[in-house]
């Protein structure tokens, strides 16, 4: 019935081809007189979506998770991943090949300091590290008495000799009835910021920026519509675009020369030698900017001003045009998820599912909307103890079969012109457990408690993340992700610089779209997530003495009534939800074509008492 389009579910390689691979590296290294080499999963711009190209992590390891870092010695391997991914590291990796440790306590360095010896010497690709995190590992082998080596050419690219070519998605135009706001408009707010940052110039080195500011999407990367490329934007003069010509039509480069010169890729490095060699101050961000520019800018008489990139916030806070149309894209994604979550319960009770019938089917009803042009992210759909896998992945081999008495945890999103959704639910397949309802109803009260905050203007993620934790902490319980994340505008689903985690310092602004989506995750047997979008925006509340702002929330869609316990509510949490699910059914509803979804909605929607 159901056509993949979007997502494959094969397997990552394995066994004896990862085996030859990682020798095949080492003997590499030798030739070069490198003890060791660190493989990062990144790109030139520290993309979350990488092309085939950049998948070095990946082939090497055979773990496809989105964050991660491998380092490889002459008789020791390591790779890092976060708390997300220590499950799926530990069955995709040759645990006799590789250790598997945390990326963040203790982090990576600190394993180098005690596996380096004096003389050593540690190769990096400057091209694939931030100067923060070069700085860090050289700080590591230092300690050790070893030495960090830029490379020149990356080793484990003359070993992968299957390696794709770099990417070449055509470039569209992101007209001003998404974008709302041109960029002649855009280009003046951030020459204020230039100005501000007292610089000569500012490197766009993070493909969003570009695309952002340009007004241009691509099709370089999966499940987000980037156009990979760099800008250059002097303090005066016309900016610069380096893209590979070959990825626009007549029509983009026109588009584009109306507000920049545009060049090949390969003119990036002569134009800012040019630059730095008149003693240019130049601005990079500290998060996207590979090492190898500060290096360039520096060496030939530059100064490179390392910061937060000013077009990072302008384009978090999005303008109306953009509200609206995500507004738009959210009501359409809505109708999509009902007809989806009345197909699940339908059909998933008779034990003959099984998750990727599951993400096939919520593609082909996004896909029937007429208006979707990829997921935001793979779909992950995990039953029973595949739920507990934070960022589980289906794969052919992992496909577990939906069985009365699981949990299903579905999260997914959409990639519309006009926005872009991000929205898990958790279903009852059967009856669940005390436990179960006793998880989700702690989880559903953090995540009211989120959605219904009042704070005042400046109050930063980190600040509200305990609102989400509350109830779960008090019953000794908690969660290893962040609330909260950023989303873009037909942009990357995950966007900075704000958040809502511990870690969340930027402050929260009106016009900022962040999801909401505490959870549990109960090892080898379920898993429990509630995520909606919200929008910051202002509100009033008498006698304030400063500006206040709350959260709408933009998803629709039913939240299983059935894995609550009310009696856990209080009567504003309760109030909360039924005037949410109200609000589902009058938006959904009319939008429905066939008696049995409507039918569903209603009781999906019903009130509890």
């Amino acid at each position: 019935m159901f056509e993949a389009h979007f997502q494959t579910f094969e397997e990552p390689e394995g066994g004896v081809a990862l085996t030859a691979r990682l020798s095949a590296l080492r003997e590499e290294l030798a030739r070069r007189k490198l003890i060791g080499f660190v493989v990062p999963r990144a790109d030139q711009q520290q993309n979350e979506y990488v092309a085939a190209s950049e998948e070095r992590l990946a082939w090497l390891t055979g773990f496809t998770g989105s964050a991660g870092l491998a380092i490889v010695l002459s008789k020791e391997a390591a790779l890092f991943v976060d708390g997300r991914y220590t499950l799926q590291a530990g069955k995709q990796v040759d645990r006799k090949a590789w250790q598997v440790e945390p990326l963040v306590e203790p982090p990576p360095e600190h394993w180098l300091t005690r596996h380096l010896a004096a003389g050593d010497r540690l190769g990096f690709d400057p091209w694939l590290h931030t100067s923060a995190a070069a700085e860090r590992l050289a700080a590591a082998c230092a300690k050790a008495g070893a030495e960090l080596v830029a490379v020149d050419g990356n080793p484990v690219d003359t070993v992968w000799h299957e390696r794709p070519a770099p990417p070449l998605g055509p470039v569209a135009i992101h007209g001003a009835q998404f974008s709302g706001e041109i960029e002649a408009e855009k280009l003046k707010r951030i020459r204020l910021e230039i100005n501000k940052l007292g610089v000569d110039a500012l490197v766009l080195s993070d493909s969003h920026a570009v695309a952002w500011t340009f007004n241009i999407r691509g099709a370089d990367v999966s499940h987000t519509p980037l156009p990979l490329s760099y800008a250059l934007v002097p303090k005066e003069g016309r900016p610069l675009v380096f893209i590979d010509h070959r990825k626009l039509s007549n029509a983009t480069r026109d588009h584009l020369e109306q507000s920049a010169d545009v060049e090949e890729p390969a003119a990036l490095t002569p134009k800012l030698t040019e630059l730095a060699k008149r003693g240019a101050s130049i601005a990079l961000d500290s998060a996207t900017a590979a090492d190898a520019l500060s290096r360039l800018i520096s060496g030939a008489g530059g100064k490179p001003v390392r910061g937060n990139d000013p077009v990072s916030l302008l384009k978090a806070v999005k303008n109306l045009t953009e509200i609206d149309g995500t507004r738009t894209a959210h009501q359409r994604d809505a109708v999509a998820l009902a007809r989806f979550l009345a197909w699940v319960d339908r059909e998933a009770p008779s034990g003959h599912l099984t998750e990727i019938d599951t993400v096939e089917a919520l593609e082909t009803f996004r896909r029937q909307t007429g208006a979707l042009k990829d997921v935001s992210f793979p779909t992950i759909a995990g039953a029973g103890p595949n739920g507990a896998i934070v960022h589980y992945r289906v794969t052919r081999k992992s496909n577990r079969r939906i069985a009365p008495g699981d949990l299903l945890l579905i999260d997914s999103g959409a990639q519309y012109e006009d926005g872009t959704t991000d929205v898990t639910r958790t279903i009852a397949i059967g009856q669940p457990t005390d436990e179960m309802r006793d998880r989700f109803t702690r989880v559903l009260r953090g995540h009211i408690a989120i959605a219904r905050a009042i704070f005042p203007d400046g109050t930063t993620g980190a600040q509200l993340d305990s609102f989400a934790r509350q109830h779960l902490w008090q019953a000794g319980i908690d969660f290893e992700h962040g609330t909260g994340h950023g989303v873009g505008s037909y942009l990357s689903v995950h966007e900075g610089p704000a958040r809502i985690s511990k870690l969340g310092t930027t402050p929260l602004k009106r016009g900022m779209i962040l999801s909401n989506e505490p959870g549990y995750y109960k090892t080898d047997a379920y898993g429990i997530r509630i995520e909606n979008l919200e929008l910051v925006i202002g509100t009033d509340i008498a006698g304030a003495e400063k500006p206040v702002n709350a959260f709408e929330t933009l998803t629709l869609a039913p939240i299983d009534r059935r894995l609550i316990e009310v009696s856990m509510l209080s009567e504003a949490e309760l109030s909360w939800l039924n005037d949410y699910h109200a609000r589902v059914a009058r938006v959904v509803r009319p939008h429905l074509d066939d008696n049995a979804t409507k039918l569903w909605l209603d009781e999906a929607t019903a009130a509890l008492t």
